[in-house]
């Protein structure tokens, strides 16, 4: 019988508030070795993911954007939109500042092998894994499923 995301997600994964202070929730990830934290808001809702790229921003900061000067007006070559999203991002000081709000979810029911099809299609490190009443009820990473493939060969 196929495996199902159940059967291999990490249950009941730590998690993060929008309120987060940003240190707490780094020293979360370092201190559990996770690459990832769902943020939930009072109400138990899935509103974000916060990851190891989305704090990038933080260590690296971030370029002005290139312009030209045409006529004494500045004509931007980056969207002046994004550089104000990065900008938000690299002097964040909260969860919410630097999560991901647009998170791809799976249920626990799917097939393992339909989860890596969306992990690998969609480029993503880890799926929350989210009941019928919308609560977080797992993390499932590449990694686990790379575990549970090992495990099968043996």
């Amino acid at each position: 019988m196929p495996k199902t995301v159940a059967d291999v997600m990490t249950p009941n994964p730590i998690s993060v508030s929008p309120e987060t202070n940003l240190e707490e929730a780094i020293h979360l990830l370092a201190e559990h070795h996770i690459g990832g934290l769902p943020v939930i808001n009072a109400a138990g809702e899935l509103v974000g993911i916060l990851s190891e790229s989305d704090l990038m921003w933080q260590a690296t900061g971030i370029e002005p954007p290139a312009y030209i000067m045409l006529l004494d007006s500045m004509i931007y070559l980056k969207s002046p939109k994004k550089y104000n999203e990065e900008l938000h991002k690299a002097l964040g000081q909260l969860v919410k500042d630097v999560m991901t709000p647009k998170v791809i979810i799976i249920t626990p029911d799917k097939s393992l092998r339909e989860a890596a099809h969306l992990m690998h299609d969609k480029r993503i490190r880890r799926l929350p894994v989210v009941n019928d009443e919308g609560q977080v009820v797992g993390m499932l990473t590449r990694g686990d499923i790379v575990r549970e493939m090992a495990s099968s060969q043996e």
